[in-house]
């Protein structure tokens, strides 16, 4: 659906963008992570952390229970809106 000025495909571009974003925050994220020690108990409650984690999750900080509450809690950013909303379109 062509809008205006645009392209046919230039909303596929835009999600393709911010898609390509996401990647490249989470692999930084990752990337320092994995250069940091696991920790042998977690930082919240002070269980042991497996050995076979530690070596599956360089740096990892959490046991297994603390990290999925902790992901439950997390909420990505919303990011840039390229697009704008559609009521914004339509005034």
């Amino acid at each position: 659906m062509a809008g205006g000025w645009t392209r046919d495909d230039a909303v596929n571009d835009q999600i393709d963008v911010s898609t390509r974003e996401a990647i490249e925050r989470m692999r930084a994220r990752n990337a320092r992570r994995s250069d940091a020690e696991s920790a042998e108990f977690c930082d919240e409650c002070g269980e042991d952390i497996p050995a076979r984690r530690r070596v599956a999750i360089p740096g990892v900080r959490l046991c297994v229970t603390c990290q999925s509450q902790h992901d439950k809690r997390f909420r990505p950013s919303a990011g840039i809106n390229r697009r704008g909303s559609k009521d914004s379109q339509l005034r």
